[in-house]
């Protein structure tokens, strides 16, 4: 009898635990959005501005649909149908209320400089308003004209020791994040392959998320992907956002334009008598993602490698860079941060990541690139976190 209640109070656990989950996660969502959403509120439309009734009730019934439409317009965006519409919608006013937000903690605080200078109520709180709103306005539209552009070129020198005189400069070539999604980038797409063209790479490295959708949903999109040239190689791996558009479609979709997909294995290029091995691991939610076969694996991406020859490694996120260290890699490149897109978001990122973007080193042998993407995910902004297509010149010690 007793154990019969035992089992009865374990089937019961299970359903109460996922109950709680649902619960803080509506909880932390509904705290996120009243702040996201309350901060500009209070800053623009009530606080101490003492607008006309008619304005005050305006604005404040335009926040309240803003928030109470914003979490169906982002999970409809977003979720599992990626419908187009919703997520245009979603994107772009998660964008335009991120900048509202940190501008209007600032605007607060302008204003009470005012009062300390002696400004008088409301005229601070209106000049704080009328700041916040310029400096807003100008914000998104510069980055908006930034994330929409073909990403200018950045050129990094890479001394690797154990490269081999043959490969003293090879030039690869390093696009990542290109987030094709609900906004129309074919265009876009066509540019960024004819700006790789011309830099006439001998390897052509993405480094992961593709896109925001099924292949079925950007294939017109990726396309262009499938004209961008290589003398020795085109490689590719999966980013944590394929593992929310089938994964495995892509890593398929890539290898039919004739890309390397990289899936825990390497390849090995050769100019004169000497050699590098260009090796991928998958993306580092790969193991949680339920997707058969993938997780990210140095042994097997490195198995059958020639211990003498250098290493370079493709990993979407900066903090696979222990992993690299412990397999002896030479240089790892990835993606992931955006350099932070939208300011001050880059201090978010960096709780996350090792690095922001850069080169930078991690052990005696092991370097790591971190580009700040080709593309931008979500809010269609950048703001001081410009695009790039990145030109590493790998040298010989």
């Amino acid at each position: 009898m007793l154990q019969g209640v035992s089992v009865g109070e374990e089937v019961e656990t299970e359903p109460r635990r996922r109950g709680g989950r649902v619960v803080r996660f509506a909880f932390i969502v509904g705290a996120v959005l009243l702040l996201l959403f309350g901060v500009p509120w209070w800053t623009l439309i009530a606080g101490g501005n003492h607008w006309p009734t008619p304005v005050f009730v305006t604005g404040t019934i335009v926040v309240v649909l803003a928030v109470a439409a914003f979490p169906a317009l982002m999970f409809s965006g977003h979720g599992r149908h990626h419908r187009d519409g919703p997520a245009k919608i979603a994107d772009t006013v998660l964008g335009v209320v991120w900048v509202l937000f940190v501008w209007s903690i600032i605007g607060q605080v302008l204003a009470l400089v005012l009062g300390l200078a002696g400004v008088d109520s409301p005229a601070r709180y209106r000049i704080a308003t009328a700041v916040v709103t310029l400096i807003a306005l100008v914000l998104l539209l510069w980055g908006y004209a930034e994330a929409m552009r073909v990403p200018r070129i950045r050129r990094i020198a890479v001394t690797m020791p154990r490269l081999g005189p043959g490969l003293d400069g090879l030039r690869l070539v390093l696009i990542t994040d290109t987030h094709y999604g609900p906004l129309d980038r074919a265009r876009w797409s066509r540019g960024v392959t004819a700006a790789v063209n011309a830099l006439d790479p001998d390897v052509v490295a993405h480094t992961g998320d593709i896109a925001d959708g099924e292949v079925s949903q950007r294939r017109e999109q990726a396309a262009p992907l499938g004209d961008i040239q290589a003398s020795m190689a085109r490689v590719y791996v999966t980013g944590n956002h394929e593992y929310f558009s089938g994964a495995q479609r892509w890593v398929e979709h890539m290898a039919a334009l004739g890309w390397e997909a990289l899936h825990n294995r390497h390849v090995v290029v050769t100019r004169g008598d000497d050699s590098l091995i260009i090796a991928g691991v998958d993306d580092r939610t790969a193991a949680g993602s339920g997707v058969p076969g993938h997780h990210a694996d140095h042994e097997a991406a490195l198995a059958g490698a020639d211990p003498a020859l250098p290493i370079l490694l493709l990993a979407h996120q900066p903090a696979q860079i222990g992993g690299a260290v412990a397999h002896g890699v030479d240089l790892q490149i990835s993606g992931h941060t955006h350099g932070g897109q939208m300011w001050p978001f880059h201090y978010l990122v960096r709780l996350d990541q090792p690095v922001l973007q850069g080169l930078s080193r991690h052990s005696d042998r092991t370097q790591l690139y971190t580009s700040r993407g080709t593309g931008f995910w979500g809010p269609p902004f950048r703001i001081f976190a410009p695009s790039e297509i990145t030109l590493l010149t790998l040298h010989a010690g």
